[in-house]
């Protein structure tokens, strides 16, 4: 789990995974719909250098949880993380890459990826379908095309790869000074296919200030529903 980022739009004191929502903070909340996830064996965050918050939170027992340092960008935190989890394992485990900033994870989406990619060759992601207009625009907003929506998703996370690829991927990716923005373009860059699992669309990701009340109120209604 990338958390190291300090997610500057949120405007806030502290990183946004540090932030409350409701009584908890959004990574105590995320740790522990992945720690409670029966087929999850263990958790490795990534977190920032000299970060004074991680000690603070009331984490899980229900799995190991270790801890490495994160790096400049999401991918080297996940890197780091990878190699850390390469020295405890000898096997090539599959790993689930999921974002910090993502507390409504529900366990119904993991069970459906893994029952999905368990034995595929590549791995996948979660993601929702474009149901929106998509616009393109130039750089003073014109609308210069109304984009196809067709075969259009939101990449999400989970994303769920055998260790050993998913490294060999994000390091060659490093290697060539090519930009990732998540794991799945790694894969694609080094010529595989990943498969796209259809997941729930309130696993929102916290980006700005409106997006807590909203995690906020998914909560709710996801825990209606147990």
């Amino acid at each position: 789990m990338p958390a190291a980022g300090i997610g500057a739009r949120m405007q806030a004191d502290r990183p946004k995974q540090y932030l409350l929502l409701d009584d908890k903070t959004v990574l105590e909340h995320t740790l522990e719909r992945l720690a409670s996830h029966p087929h999850i064996t263990g958790l490795i965050v990534a977190v920032a250098e000299h970060d004074p918050y991680w000690a603070t939170l009331n984490l899980p027992s229900t799995c190991p949880i270790y801890v490495v340092d994160g790096g400049n960008e999401r991918a080297d935190s996940v890197f780091n993380a990878l190699h850390y989890l390469s020295t405890l394992s000898t096997e090539n485990p599959w790993v689930l890459v999921h974002d910090a900033a993502r507390p409504c994870l529900r366990h119904q989406d993991i069970d459906l990826m893994l029952s999905t990619l368990i034995n595929h060759q590549v791995g996948g992601i979660l993601g929702i379908p474009v149901n929106d207009t998509v616009k393109r625009v130039d750089a003073e907003s014109a609308i210069t095309e109304t984009v196809c929506r067709q075969g259009l998703w939101r990449a999400s996370t989970p994303q769920m790869f055998r260790l050993q690829a998913l490294k060999s991927a994000l390091d060659s990716a490093k290697q060539q000074q090519l930009s990732v923005t998540d794991e799945a373009s790694a894969m694609e860059l080094a010529g595989l296919k990943p498969l796209i699992v259809e997941g729930h669309s309130d696993n929102i990701k916290i980006t700005v200030p409106q997006d807590l009340a909203l995690a906020s109120l998914f909560l709710q209604l996801q825990n209606r529903e147990m």
